[in-house]
């Protein structure tokens, strides 16, 4: 699917689409706006998708730091501003994405507010851990990749393939997502992404779960979560399990929880049914 890009102040903005009734998407920790591209095309007549590079990812990978949540939410209100939103337009980010979407949401309205597997705290880090040996125990191979090189785009594709998370679930939207992310020399490829960015995000997004609870409750705008039941790694514990899921459902009774059948956190956004299910419930109240 086709997109037109532009900077917003550094950051690399694309539109997926040319509807009026406009999502701005936010993608997570190690990712890009090309997250969303399987999403963007599910969407029904009418509607566009704007997505953005994080800073210290993508196309915005540049932009400096100090990086952190309320950082990136602040690019997000940014950005919103700049295409003119108004109260009808849908906020919604995946992963990381959606507790920058939390902060974002609690400073401004939007029509409503979509997390997928992600947005909500995590619960106090075991006693002796700290929040980088959390982060690496989370991502796994998608921090390995961002201390390597790669001889080549095939073999940086090939890498990914490998991903439990992509086997068997390997489709041409991953393809991109996964090319639009390289750089560097041939013979010395490497991830657009930034390592600081990802370091001092994860460190924010664990150890302020009381501001992540705090802003989360804010909220005014209908607020939904779609969650993966498989993780990162694919294995049988996704992200949001119900035992972190149910307290915040009966804490906020607007907040409605929705299990997207037989995907992972990363094939949420890109199988077919599991795009579908999440461009529906973007343009569904």
């Amino acid at each position: 699917m086709s997109y037109n890009v532009e900077d917003v102040d550094g950051l690399r903005v694309a539109t997926f689409g040319s509807g009026p009734r406009v999502i701005i998407a936010v993608h997570g920790i190690t990712a890009s706006l090309m997250a969303w591209g399987a999403v963007a095309q599910r969407l029904p007549e009418g509607w566009s998708l704007v997505a953005l590079d994080l800073r210290g990812r993508g196309h915005s990978a540049a932009l400096p730091g100090p990086y952190g949540l309320p950082r990136h939410a602040g690019d997000v209100l940014r950005v919103a501003d700049h295409i003119g939103a108004g109260p009808d337009v849908v906020l919604t980010g995946h992963s990381m994405g959606a507790y920058v979407a939390v902060l974002a949401a609690a400073r401004r309205d939007f029509a409503r507010v979509v997390l997928v597997d992600g947005g909500l705290p995590f619960p106090p880090l075991a006693e002796g851990t700290d929040a980088e040996e959390a982060l690496e125990a989370t991502l796994g191979p998608a921090l390995a990749r961002l201390r390597q090189t790669f001889p080549s785009a095939e073999a940086y594709v090939d890498f990914f393939k490998a991903h439990p998370a992509f086997a068997g679930h390997w489709t041409a939207d991953v393809e991109a997502y996964v090319r639009y992310d390289l750089t560097g020399p041939e013979g010395a490829l490497r991830s657009r992404v930034a390592g600081e960015a990802v370091l001092q995000d994860g460190r924010w997004m664990y150890l302020e779960s009381e501001r992540i609870a705090t802003a989360l409750a804010s909220i005014k705008a209908p607020l939904s979560l779609l969650r993966a039941p498989r993780g990162l790694l694919n294995q049988d514990v996704g992200l949001l399990p119900d035992e972190l899921v149910l307290p915040w459902a009966a804490r906020l009774p607007g907040l409605t929880d929705e299990m997207v059948p037989d995907c992972n956190h990363y094939t949420v956004l890109f199988d077919d049914r599991c795009a579908a299910t999440v461009a529906n419930r973007l343009t569904c109240p």
